[in-house]
C-alpha cells in the first residue's frame, strides 16, 4: 500500500470515529443546542425552599445563568438580564440564576439585593450543576424554549437585553408549547 493510501484510509477511519464519537456523545446526554434540558433542584433564595427546574419552569420560556457572587462577567451581565425580565416576565419568561457559591446563603441575597435583580435566584452550596450542565465555568447560560429544550448556550458573559435576543426571545414567548 503507497503512502497516499495509507494517509486517505488514516483520513477516512478518523472521519467515520469523530462521527461515531459525535453520535456516542449526543447519546450519552451532551447538554447543547437542540437537547432537553437537565433537571436540578437548587434552593431559592428568596423562600429556602428546594426547587426542580423542570418543574418550577414547566411551559416557560426560561434562561437558566450559572454564576458565582465573585465572578465579575457575572456581575456585568446581570443589569441586562434585569432590564430584559422587566420588560418579558408578564408575557411569561422566567430567568433562573443559579449562584454556585459555596456556604450559606447570605452573600448570594446580598448580591441580588446590590443590584437589585427581580428574578429567581437559586442557590447551589454543591456547584454540582455545573456537572449537571457541563459548564466550563461561570457565567454560562442556557436559554430555554416552552417544552425544556435549550434553544441556545453562551459562556461567558452576554448582553441578554441585545435587540438580537429580544427577538429571539419574542419569537420562544409567541410559539405555544
Amino acid at each position: 500500500m503507497s503512502k497516499q493510501n495509507i494517509l486517505a484510509v488514516a483520513i477516512i477511519a478518523f472521519l467515520v470515529g469523530g462521527a461515531y464519537a459525535m453520535t456516542r456523545a449526543h447519546d450519552e446526554g451532551v447538554v447543547g443546542v437542540d437537547s432537553k434540558a437537565p433537571d436540578y433542584q437548587a434552593v431559592v433564595v428568596a423562600t429556602g425552599d428546594t426547587a426542580s427546574l423542570r418543574d418550577r419552569y414547566k411551559g416557560q420560556v426560561t434562561l437558566i445563568n450559572i454564576w458565582a457572587t465573585w465572578c465579575g462577567p457575572c456581575r456585568e451581565e446581570m443589569p441586562a438580564m434585569e432590564a430584559l425580565y422587566k420588560d418579558y416576565a408578564a408575557r411569561g419568561f422566567k430567568i433562573a440564576a443559579v449562584s454556585i457559591d459555596e456556604g450559606n446563603d447570605d452573600a448570594v441575597k446580598a448580591f441580588a439585593q446590590e443590584l437589585g435583580l427581580t428574578f429567581d435566584i437559586l442557590h447551589d452550596r454543591s456547584g454540582a450543576i455545573q456537572g449537571v450542565y457541563q459548564t466550563t465555568g461561570v457565567p454560562e447560560s442556557f436559554l430555554l424554549d416552552r417544552d425544556g429544550k435549550i434553544v441556545r448556550r453562551l459562556i461567558g458573559s452576554h448582553d441578554w437585553n441585545s435587540p438580537a435576543n429580544r427577538d429571539l426571545i419574542d419569537r420562544l414567548l409567541a410559539q405555544g408549547s
